[in-house]
């Protein structure tokens, strides 16, 4: 997976890390791509958590609330990164809207399940583009950068694990 391009460019500033500017410009361009989907998917689960209706509201509507407090800190964390490799963090809604990887959150999901679908098959999709940047920036020389997808990665895939068991129903199972 290639880092979209967008509009917004990174703007690099001297610094004593010991990567070469190159390396930087690369991983910083992935941690851009995984800030905008981080932004994108923190106000996906809000849209959830404030609409959610059904027999399961206050369980899910706590849930949901959760995740999406643990993916603000994953904002930080990556916008951090991007700071500390001698760069801009490109955050605004603005800019995460044009450049997220997500799609659009259903409007029109209102009861658990429709919800619980549509954030499992976001943080699916989240997950993979956190894998390939797990690739990506080891394969650029940046193991810190790497170590830090490594985490979430654990994380994002845990709460996709909770998201899908809601789900099973006895049909699924083999």
């Amino acid at each position: 997976m290639v880092a979209t391009v967008t509009k917004a460019t990174a703007r690099f500033y001297s610094t004593r890390i010991d990567l070469p500017q190159a390396v930087r410009s690369q991983v910083v361009a992935i941690l851009n791509q995984t800030l905008a989907a981080s932004l994108d998917l923190k106000t996906q689960l809000k849209q959830a958590h404030w609409n959610v209706k059904g027999k399961d509201f206050f369980q899910l509507h706590e849930l949901f609330d959760e995740m999406a407090g643990e993916i603000e800190e994953y904002v930080d964390m990556v916008a951090e990164r991007v700071t500390a490799l001698g760069s801009t963090a490109l955050g605004t809604a603005r800019i995460a809207a044009e450049s997220s990887i997500l799609p659009e959150y259903p409007l029109d999901a209102v009861e658990g399940d429709e919800h619980i679908t549509a954030l499992a098959e976001r943080y699916a999709a989240y997950g993979k583009h956190l894998r390939d940047s797990i690739d990506q920036t080891d394969a650029a020389g940046d193991a810190d950068t790497a170590d830090l997808y490594t985490e979430i990665s654990r994380t994002i895939d845990k709460r996709l694990w909770f998201l899908e068991a809601h789900l099973v129903t006895k049909a699924d199972l083999v």
